[in-house]
């Protein structure tokens, strides 16, 4: 299994703007500092705003701050959030057209798979990775 770039983004936008701090970042700046795309980054922090974990505000004196504390900000809730589907094998989507799909045993295992990889992101939250500010300034800021 991969995540998309856009759940990848996700995170990585989450982190950057906790390690902030009270300091508003904009878009520009984060596209700038992770070398990517503007438009890309625009409708991942759209989702991530729309969803309830980062606070917009508009204006010169705008930018992007966490919604709420990094602490209730589980990774798992974030990944179900930003991918689009888990459809693991082609017998997870509806109509699936495998012949195997009403006797086969690999769908009830890869769903337990599915699960303890989500299980485990549950358990942790954008404070128990995100970088130090200071840490995080010293990789993105070039010297």
């Amino acid at each position: 299994m991969q995540l998309t770039k856009f759940s990848d983004f996700a995170l990585r936008v989450l982190m950057y703007v906790h390690a902030a701090g009270d300091r508003r970042v904009t878009i520009e700046e984060m596209a700038a500092s992770y070398d990517i795309s503007r438009a890309h980054l625009m409708k991942v922090v759209n989702t991530l705003t729309r969803t309830g974990y980062l606070t917009a505000v508009r204006g010169r004196s705008g930018g992007l701050k966490l919604a709420r504390p990094a602490e209730e900000i589980r990774l798992g809730a974030v990944i179900r959030e930003t991918e689009p589907d888990f459809a693991l094998v082609e017998c997870f989507a509806t109509g699936s057209p495998c012949v195997i799909t009403g006797c086969c045993r690999l769908p009830r295992i890869l769903h337990q798979a599915l699960s303890a990889f989500l299980a485990t992101l549950d358990e942790h939250t954008l404070a128990s990775i995100a970088l130090k500010p200071r840490d995080f300034r010293a990789i993105l800021e070039p010297a």
